[in-house]
């Protein structure tokens, strides 16, 4: 079973993050993601690049994944 800080691990590990927290039960993650990578993307390609980042790890050990992705601009005007 996957946990929230392998999974944050992956995440840290397949692409460049200013900030990556997730919590979860092993089955439902919940993730907020902060990426210059995200510049000038939609939400939809955001996602691709965690997707991607995460590889096989979403069809065989994550179940559901619901994720932020916040621009570290995004990140210091929620401050």
């Amino acid at each position: 079973m996957t946990t929230p800080e392998q999974l944050q691990g992956y995440i840290q590990n397949g692409m460049q993050c200013d900030h990556v927290a997730v919590t979860g039960d092993g089955a439902h993650f919940e993730a907020v993601i902060v990426s210059a990578l995200f510049r000038d993307k939609s939400r939809v390609q955001r996602h691709q690049l965690v997707y991607k980042a995460l590889g096989d790890r979403m069809r065989e050990e994550i179940h559901a994944l619901s994720m932020q992705t916040l621009t570290p601009e995004d990140w210091a005007a929620k401050g």
